[in-house]
């Protein structure tokens, strides 16, 4: 076990070691959610055309992850951009840079906001306006060095005594990219006092983000002719604290200036005398002692941001949990099951209900579950035309349900025709209050009624494409809805209509970017065009709407006239055959061609074969696309595939270190005619590309169990010195199979994020149970009412059984987290320091206190 001792005012680690359990079954996942939602009042171009072309990204540290199209002529751009992505390395600061786009110079940069990694959780899961920054170089600064200092006495040449310190510069890690690229660093150490500043520098690594320096210097810490050689003493308390030891990481920039990558300062008096002190420290800004800029005038963007950092332990630990969650379907009533209980107590929290349908989903529970509470919602549904309208527990388990199975059903329905609505971008404004200069009425009208028919009738001819497991579901919901409103022939398709077209297909249309129908948000032309679509599609849908001639949905007059045009027997039949398709038991008749869908695609460099063999540095810029059966490279999108690898020939996907070509961000895919390297653009995008090839390469025959991390350059494997290319691999793959390969679901995940929501609502739970027992022994609500009004109680005895049972596992598992924490974190402190155990990747924040 490593025991480390951190500075906290230097951010230094001291590793140690000792014997440890092994802790290899616990993971810690990191994802975040957001959307960049506008910015305003941004600085105005210094011309007569104040006005800006602006795009905004996101950076882990100093590594772009994420970027927003370009918002044309506007000091206050609406952006509207959703992103999503696991994060697969440590980082210490979120950051948002907002850019004015350059045709012929480089972008130049507004301003930023940047977030600590311990402060996310502040601003988790609710907008906020934050003000931009003033972009510093050198306060753009990732990564961290390692060093080892020492304080000894020492007999100089004229029989004086002095102290020499002693500093070791051993590495750096996480480096930053220059211009994309590995950089090529050196560092200065420094040692500065009132009346000295001693210098003196590594030799230059080249490309590379991880240097190994391994490199040593001397200082000499001069003391009065008092002293003699055979004295005895300690530093003196006043030398000492006016020197301080300064380690500089710079960039090599042979023509051009030098670029400063961070710095990190310890004062000499906290090194003991003959003592080794080792310690990583984390790189900070340049303190260059200048006040900070004014910011008010760079203007603001506001931001929804949610950081999840999930401390998964192994399978083991969370089976009573699981277990009692997939008892759900069965309890009765089922307001006094688990899963229920968690969405009583979660209302406010939409994404709460996610990880319950996944869990179900994956083990095959949700169908009846999602069918008993459906149940109980339509017993308090008076109305049939109010049926599944609300924001329920049913309602939003359906919601995610679609969402997670009907992603390649979307794809194959939707895209197509998004693709070409968005790529053609006709005009389709039909309000004459909203008419520019040069609109026709007639003209927009025809454009939209054109692409209104192109949607709709990809969406009626697709039922053969609707997944099974939604197909049951609308069986279930159709019958339950015409057993409770018998009086009503159109309720039974109105039970379907309102979840596939208002709740899927018109929501998928109006916000195409949030379903990965389109990479971006759509622009002001666009949105309206898709909302009209939207509108008219949910209108459509509706059984009601059609069947009943009624056209209350539309307020508008516009709406209504256009909508005439669509009021024809024919629609109506379309529309009912097209929900007795998708709510029927029956097993479909298959065409027997997949549809290939695109899985993911983007631009990347190719590492390409040169006269010469593989050249370390040569590589092409390309662009990769994946799709359900194959995997290709083009010289530029849509242009024909230089190369086609069949999906089943792929073999092994795996990152590449570093060292192989001097480049951070690279895998492997291995095939069977050879090996394809391929550089990301970021730790983002290298992880989604892996992720994603391994999963639909799983159950490929074949597939390897060994590879190698590094290339073969020079006749032997840079990894293992292997000197045949055809050698077997030295390092274990990574890729295993997951219990369900379709869907790739990790329910301990899943579960550890259900434990996390009843830590977080505990309260609520409390006042649950007191809730029930109140209940039990009044016979009704007697007192206290506002404790539990809101809770639903049907049966208190077994719901106050459950709750029992809730605490229970929680209590259990949340022993198993405490016991965790301690063996990785037990804090002892020593005067200003502090003593760790653990691995030094869950430290560095605690270091930084």
């Amino acid at each position: 076990m490593n025991v480390l001792t951190v500075d906290p005012r230097q951010g230094g680690v001291v590793s140690r070691t000792m014997a440890e359990e092994d802790d290899k079954g616990v993971r810690i996942l990191q994802s975040l959610r957001g959307k960049i939602c506008e910015a305003k009042n941004l600085l105005p171009y210094p011309g007569p055309n104040k006005m800006r072309d602006c795009f905004c990204t996101v950076s882990l540290d100093q590594e772009e992850v994420f970027r927003t199209k370009v918002f044309e002529k506007s000091l206050s751009p609406f952006y509207g951009e959703d992103f999503y992505f696991e994060i697969p390395r440590n980082f210490q600061y979120l950051s948002f840079y907002v850019y004015d786009k350059s045709v012929f110079q480089r972008d130049l940069p507004l301003g930023k906001v940047a977030i600590r990694k311990e402060d996310l959780n502040k601003y988790s899961g609710k907008e906020h306006w934050f003000t931009l920054q003033s972009i510093d170089p050198n306060s753009e600064v990732q990564g961290k060095v390692h060093l080892e200092m020492k304080l000894h006495e020492l007999i100089t040449e004229t029989g004086s005594v002095c102290q020499q310190l002693v500093i070791r510069v051993i590495e750096c890690q996480g480096l930053p990219l220059i211009n994309g690229q590995s950089c090529d660093p050196y560092a200065t150490v420094s040692l500065i006092g009132p009346s000295r500043s001693d210098q003196k520098k590594t030799k230059v690594r080249k490309k590379t983000s991880n240097p190994q320096f391994d490199e040593t210097f001397y200082f000499e810490v001069t003391r009065s002719n008092s002293y003699t050689k055979k004295s005895q003493f300690q530093v003196e308390e006043e030398d000492i604290e006016k020197l301080e030891i300064r380690v500089d990481l710079w960039n090599n920039g042979n023509l051009v200036q030098d670029v400063f990558l961070g710095e990190t300062k310890i004062p000499v008096k906290n090194v003991k005398s003959g003592a080794s002190h080792k310690a990583w420290y984390l790189l900070q800004p340049k303190d260059n002692g200048s006040k900070t800029p004014k910011t008010d005038e760079l203007g603001s963007l506001r931001l929804n941001i949610t950081y999840i950092e999930d401390i998964v332990l192994p399978s083991i630990y969370y089976i009573p949990m699981r277990d009692l969650l997939l008892k759900s379907p069965d309890v009765k009533p089922i307001s006094a099951s688990c899963a229920h209980i968690l969405g009583d107590i979660c209302r406010d929290r939409y994404e709460a209900v996610l990880p319950v349908v996944r869990l179900l989903l994956h083990y095959g529970k949700l169908v009846p579950f999602i069918t008993a509470i459906a149940e109980v919602e339509l017993e308090q549904t008076q109305e049939a035309n109010t049926i599944f309208r609300g924001n329920s527990l049913a309602t939003r388990c359906l919601d995610d349900m679609m969402k997670i199975v009907g992603k390649h059903y979307l794809t194959v329905t939707l895209k197509p025709v998004i693709d070409e609505i968005c790529d053609t971008n006709k005009p389709c404004e039909i309000d004459p209050v909203k008419f520019k200069e040069g609109d026709n009425a007639d003209v927009n009208k025809d454009n939209l009624h054109y692409y209104v028919k192109k949607v709709f009738n990809s969406i009626l001819q697709s039922s053969m494409s609707c997944p099974t497991l939604m197909c049951d579901i609308f069986y279930a919901l159709r019958q339950m809805a015409a057993k409770r409103f018998p009086g009503d022939p159109h309720v039974q398709y109105s039970a379907v209509s309102s979840f596939v077209f208002l709740r899927f297909f018109a929501v998928a249309v109006l916000s195409p970017h949030s379903f990965q129908l389109r990479s971006h948000h759509p622009d002001a032309q666009m949105s309206r065009t898709l909302t009209l679509i939207s509108k008219t599609i949910q209108t459509l849908g509706s059984w009601g709407s059609l069947s009943k001639n009624k056209l209350s949905s539309f307020k508008e007059t516009y709406m209504y006239d256009f909508f005439k045009s669509f009021q024809d027997e024919t629609y109506i039949e379309e529309v009912k055959k097209f929900l007795d398709e998708i709510s029927s038991t029956e097993s479909k008749e298959s065409s027997g061609v997949e549809e290939t869908v695109i899985l993911k695609e983007s631009e990347v460099h190719r590492r390409v074969q040169g006269k010469q063999g593989f050249l370390r540095s040569n590589f092409k810029k390309q662009w990769l696309r994946l799709t359900t059966r194959e995997l290709t490279y083009h010289k530029h999108p849509g242009k024909q595939p230089l190369k086609t690898i069949p999906i089943k020939n792929v073999l092994a996907v795996e990152k590449v270190d570093e060292n192989a070509f001097n480049r951070k961000n690279m895998f492997q895919i291995i095939h069977t005619e050879s090996r394809l390297y391929i550089l990301a653009n970021n730790c983002v995008e290298a992880s989604e590309w892996v992720e994603v090839l391994s999963r639909v390469s799983r159950c490929n025959q074949g597939r390897l169990n060994f590879y190698h991390p590094s290339a073969y350059v020079c006749g032997n494997w840079l990894c293992c010195k292997a000197k045949s290319e055809g050698q077997t691999g030295c390092k274990p793959c990574t890729a295993t199979m997951p219990e369900n390969v379709e869907l790739d679901i990790d329910c301990d995940r899943e579960t550890e994020r259900i434990f996390s929501l009843f830590i977080s609502n505990s309260s609520k739970l409390h006042k649950m149970e007191d809730a029930c027992a109140t209940i039990a022994v009044y016979q009704g609500p007697q007192k206290d009412q506002d404790d539990y009004s809101n809770f639903i109680i049907e049966d208190p005895r077994e719901t106050f059984k459950t709750l029992k049972s809730i605490r229970e596992v929680t209590e259990k598992l949340q022993e198993h987290h405490d016991m965790f924490k301690e063996k990785r974190s037990t804090i002892a402190t020593y005067g200003r320091k502090i003593l760790l155990w653990g691995s030094f990747h869950n430290l560095y924040e605690e270091a930084e206190l």
